[in-house]
C-alpha cells in the first residue's frame, strides 16, 4: 500500500515566467499553422532573453507553396503573445523587441515515417514514453498540491490583468506543501509565492498584503492554519523579470504542465508540437484513460504508461498501476483501454479531436485538471469512456 501520512509539494509558474512566455508563443504559432490546415506538421522552439526573442524549427504543409506566407504571420503572432501577458518594461516590451523567426520546411526523412501512404498507417511523430495520472485528491481528479499551486497564480493573473492590483506584475512562481492524513490532503503546511512587481519600494510584507486574500480565495477552507509557513518575495525585491531576468526557452516545465512531480514523467515536452507527435497527444491519451479509470470508480489512484516507435503506429506496450489502490487487476485495465481506445496516433487524434486550434490555451497553468470546452479544448479532461471501460473489465 502506498503511503497515507506524508508532506507532498508541487510548484506551478505564472504566464509570465520565460518558460511560459515561450511555451505560449510556440503553441499561438501552432495553432496558426492548425487554423489554416488541420493536418499542418509543426514543431516550434522558442528562446526568450532581453529584448529578444527567437523562434526555430520545421513546418510541413500540404501546400509547400504558401509556407512563405504562413511563415510571415509568425512575428506578429509572437508580439501578440508578449502583449497579452503583460510585457511592456524597458528591456523586454512586445513592441519593440527583436523577433527572429528561423522556422523552416519539415525534415523529409522525419515526414516519411510520420505520413501514411497506401496500406501504411500513419506512424507516430518520434519513439518514447507517456504517462497519464489521475487521483481523488480533487474534483478535477488531479494531485492537489500542483492543482491549487495552478490556481493561486492564474487568480492573481486574473486581478493583474482586471487592473485590480496594478502593481502586479507577469512573472511568477507558486509552491504549494500539502500534509496528507490517511491519504487525503488535510492541510497547506507553507506556500511560497514569488512575484514581480512594480516598484523597489514594496516591500515582502507589501507583496503579501496584497497576494494573501486571493491566495486563501482559492485554497480549500481549513487547509491553511495558524500553522502554516508564508514565504512571499522571500529574496526582497523583484522587479526585474520575465526574460530579462533569466532566459526562458520552450519545454522547461514538463513537471508543472503535467503532475507536479506527484507521477512519472516520460521526459518529453508539450508546447509546439503538432498532434502526430506522441510526446503530445498520447500523454493527453494516457491523461483521458487514467481519468476514466478513476471516474470509473476502478481505483483511487491511476498510472497509465504508453510507449511508441517513431514510424509505428500501434503502442509498443501499455501499462497500468493503480498504486494498490484498484478495484480491478491492473491486467484487466491494460486489456480494457486498448478495447475502448484506438491507440494509434491517428486514432487518438480522431477520438480527441486534436487536429484544430486549441492549444495555446494549454501553455500556462498546466495542461490537465482543466474543464472540457465547447470547442474541443481539454477534450482529453472527459469522462466519457468510464462507462465502456466498466463494461470492459
Amino acid at each position: 500500500m502506498p503511503r497515507q501520512n506524508y508532506i507532498f509539494t508541487s510548484e506551478s509558474v505564472s504566464e509570465g515566467h520565460p518558460d511560459k512566455v515561450c511555451d505560449r508563443i510556440s503553441d499561438a504559432v501552432l495553432d496558426a499553422f492548425l487554423s489554416e490546415e488541420p493536418e499542418a506538421r509543426v514543431a516550434c522552439e522558442t528562446f526568450a532573453t532581453t529584448n529578444r526573442v527567437v523562434i526555430g524549427g520545421e513546418v510541413g504543409l500540404s501546400d509547400k507553396g504558401k509556407l512563405d506566407e504562413y511563415l510571415g504571420q509568425v512575428e506578429t503572432i509572437a508580439r501578440d503573445c508578449i502583449r497579452d501577458i503583460g510585457y511592456e518594461q524597458e528591456k523586454f516590451h512586445w513592441e519593440t523587441c527583436e523577433v527572429s523567426n528561423l522556422l523552416h520546411a519539415q525534415s523529409a526523412h522525419i515526414a516519411q515515417g510520420v505520413n501514411g501512404d497506401g496500406n501504411r498507417d500513419e506512424g507516430a511523430g518520434d519513439q518514447g514514453i507517456m504517462f497519464g495520472y489521475a487521483v481523488e485528491d480533487t474534483p478535477e481528479l488531479m494531485p492537489a498540491a500542483i492543482h491549487y499551486a495552478h490556481h493561486v497564480l492564474r487568480r492573481l493573473a486574473d486581478v493583474r490583468k482586471s487592473g485590480e492590483e496594478p502593481t502586479l506584475r507577469p512573472d511568477a512562481k507558486s509552491q504549494i506543501s500539502l500534509r496528507y492524513e490517511d491519504g487525503h490532503p488535510v492541510e497547506v503546511t507553507s506556500i511560497v509565492l514569488s512575484t514581480q512587481h512594480e516598484r523597489e519600494d514594496q516591500t515582502s510584507d507589501d507583496i503579501r498584503a496584497i497576494v494573501e486574500p486571493y491566495i486563501r480565495e482559492v485554497i480549500p477552507d481549513g487547509w491553511i492554519t495558524d500553522a502554516t509557513e508564508w514565504w512571499v518575495n522571500p529574496t526582497g525585491v523583484f522587479v526585474i523579470g520575465g526574460p530579462d531576468g533569466d532566459a526562458g526557452l520552450t519545454g522547461r516545465k514538463i513537471i508543472v504542465d503535467t503532475y507536479g512531480g506527484a507521477a512519472p514523467h516520460g521526459g518529453g515536452a508539450f508546447s509546439g508540437k503538432d498532434p502526430t507527435k506522441v510526446d503530445r497527444s498520447a500523454a493527453y491519451a494516457a491523461r483521458y484513460l487514467a481519468k476514466n479509470v478513476v471516474a470509473a470508480g476502478m481505483a483511487k489512484r491511476c498510472c497509465i504508461q504508453l510507449s511508441y516507435a517513431i514510424g509505428v503506429s500501434k503502442p509498443l506496450s501499455i501499462y497500468a498501476d493503480t498504486y494498490g489502490t484498484g478495484e480491478v487487476h491492473e491486467e484487466e485495465i491494460e486489456r480494457a483501454v486498448a478495447e475502448v481506445m484506438d491507440l494509434t496516433p491517428r486514432g487518438i487524434r480522431t477520438h480527441l479531436g486534436l487536429n484544430r486550434p486549441i492549444f495555446e490555451r494549454t501553455a500556462a497553468y498546466g495542461h490537465f485538471g482543466r474543464a472540457p470546452e465547447e470547442d474541443g479544448g481539454f477534450s482529453w479532461e472527459r469522462t466519457d469512456l468510464a462507462d465502456a471501460l466498466k463494461r470492459a473489465v
